[in-house]
């Protein structure tokens, strides 16, 4: 368990038990999500290669919030990796503008992602998927073996579910963020990544991160900015979201691509802002990642650069040994380790309680009030 600096008790008692325990199982939760994908190897071939090795295929990863977000950071790596189209289309998008998003006569797999599965968008965009498309499937990949889109029974249909651990109790997606993606990359890629170096990475993280982290969390920035490259935008775009749920909107989160941030966004930063950096492993995009932060220490402007990298190239960053040689996609789960303890920790100091941070109950840890509207199919 991520300890923080308590004891279980002391935890409990702050409302940050659940969150403090599902951030430090992941390296335990990541392994354990291995062996079960591994288990069905042939299964999920026999299931997805006839999409993946069609070229003339859409493969769709989808889900809603954090669960959206695993698709963004992957779609760029799958999408060069196999013969079908791959893209990252929210649930939200689907049930809303069905018809922008489906196409009835493109071979499509759906590759569902839910903690409960219980949120409607997800129930919604299966059955619109079925209803829309010709020639469907659904890989759905959860963590809830009693939640809506985990029906057995469907021929169209595979679940992966994934180990009881990775079923987040707390308001905040950490654990099944990080299980849910790896599930997806072991499962889809030819080119798997290698989890134990993974779990190596975040495990080394957890270890040592803490105490800067909570000297981060004690400076009380108003605003904070996360940036990254490729996947990495999606990655910043969940660590952006999880400082916002866990802090319940005190502080303002933005993220961007390092080009992407100097085209307006970059007004933002004032004497008040950190900037959080995930550099690649890649010689080009490390280039543009470099040039971004040389320009904003140039600027002086900031309050707080903190910069994430598996090369040991840059004097004040957080490094993470053992993957100078890792693929940008197995950086993907220990990068967001050193996000999550930061939201826990800001959370921590705001007064609120991580496991329950929104003080007004206006927003659920499974999604309330959407009603989905029927969908008239000509």
């Amino acid at each position: 368990m991520l300890r923080l600096g308590y004891n279980e008790q002391q935890l409990k008692a702050k409302g940050a038990l659940w969150t403090a325990r599902e951030i430090g199982q992941q390296p335990e939760v990541l392994l354990a999500t291995d062996r079960i994908v591994a288990e069905m190897k042939d299964r999920i071939a026999a299931f997805a290669n006839p999409y993946l090795a069609n070229p003339l295929a859409r493969i769709i990863l989808t889900g809603a919030g954090t669960s959206a977000f695993i698709g963004e950071c992957l779609a760029p790596f799958l999408d060069a990796q196999v013969a079908a189209r791959v893209e990252a289309v929210a649930t939200t998008d689907i049930v809303s503008s069905p018809f922008v998003y489906l196409r009835k006569d493109v071979p499509t797999l759906l590759v569902s992602f839910g903690r409960s599965g219980n949120s409607p968008e997800s129930k919604g965009a299966i059955e619109i998927a079925d209803e829309l498309v010709a020639d469907v499937s659904h890989l759905v990949i959860t963590c809830n073996a009693d939640g809506a889109i985990a029906a057995p029974g469907k021929d169209n249909r595979l679940t992966v579910l994934l180990p009881e651990a990775a079923h987040d109790q707390s308001f905040a997606m950490t654990s099944s963020f990080t299980s849910m993606m790896y599930a997806a990359w072991a499962a889809l890629s030819p080119e798997p990544a290698d989890p134990a170096r993974i779990a190596e990475g975040c495990t080394s993280l957890l270890q040592t991160i803490v105490p800067m982290m909570q000297r981060l969390a004690e400076a009380r920035f108003d605003r904070v900015v996360y940036l990254g490259s490729g996947p990495f935008k999606g990655l910043a775009r969940e660590a952006a979201l999880k400082l916002m749920e866990l802090t319940d909107g005190k502080i303002l989160t933005s993220y961007d691509s390092p080009l992407g941030f100097r085209h307006g966004p970059k007004a933002m930063v004032n004497d008040r802002t950190m900037v959080m950096l995930f550099m690649s492993n890649d010689p080009l995009t490390r280039a543009y990642d470099m040039d971004l932060r040389a320009e904003l220490i140039a600027d002086g402007t900031a309050a707080q650069i903190v910069t994430l990298s598996a090369l040991d190239d840059i004097d004040d960053a957080i490094l993470v040994p053992g993957m100078a040689g890792a693929k940008d996609a197995e950086l993907l789960y220990p990068y967001i380790i050193p996000a999550q303890v930061y939201g826990i920790l800001a959370s921590l100091d705001a007064g609120l309680t991580p496991d329950n941070p929104n003080v007004s109950g206006t927003v659920n840890r499974v999604v309330q009030g959407v009603r989905l509207h029927a969908c008239e199919i000509a």
